[in-house]
């Protein structure tokens, strides 16, 4: 079964989004764009809530995107996507699928296709829907070394504990660090 990882990039303070749900605050440089061609290399789809969808479709197909970052912009505007919103008409974006509704069972049906592992980018509501279904199996946190004293929490409306165990670490010398963890599973725990 192909494994879902999420990635973000959160301020130390632990926001993903300033207050006005701006990312003007995210640490990119060269490395961190060697890590984004590898980490895109590692995935077969992508899975999208709506307003990461729209930001990304805004972006990664323009003349500019292209002109910026060649690389990336090809992955990105080839991979296939999977965008996830009710109220949304039509995903025009190249190789996306639109699906309304059944949100944890879609995902589910998605591990089981054969082919390399699955990436959400941002889509922080995306998570919190399949949180609490384990439908996540790595958390990808890179910290970026900013303060921003408000905007949303990470993963604003989740309800329940889920214990974490820390897999590995990635410093960068931006002064970002990404944290990769792995939900604990009970049955490791009770061994």
């Amino acid at each position: 079964m192909r494994e879902i990882f999420v990635f973000n990039m959160v301020t130390l303070d632990g926001f993903f989004e300033g207050p006005n749900h701006e990312l003007d605050w995210h640490n990119v440089d060269a490395e961190f764009n060697e890590f984004a061609i590898s980490q895109l290399d590692e995935i077969g789809l992508l899975l999208f809530g709506r307003v990461t969808y729209q930001m990304m479709a805004s972006y990664w197909p323009t003349p500019l995107a292209i002109k910026d970052d060649l690389i990336v912009a090809g992955k990105m505007n080839s991979l296939p996507k999977v965008v996830f919103s009710k109220s949304l008409e039509k995903a025009d974006w190249n190789n996306t699928r639109l699906i309304k509704k059944d949100v944890p069972e879609e995902v589910l049906k998605l591990k089981q296709l054969p082919g390399k592992d699955i990436a959400i980018f941002g889509s922080s509501n995306l998570a919190v829907t399949l949180i609490p279904h384990g439908l996540i199996d790595e958390f990808r946190i890179m910290v970026n070394p900013v303060i921003l004293g408000s905007g949303t929490p990470l993963f604003k409306g989740i309800r329940d504990k889920l214990n974490l165990k820390l897999l590995r670490t990635k410093t960068f010398k931006s002064g970002n660090v990404l944290l990769y963890y792995r939900p604990e599973n009970e049955k490791e725990n009770r061994e």
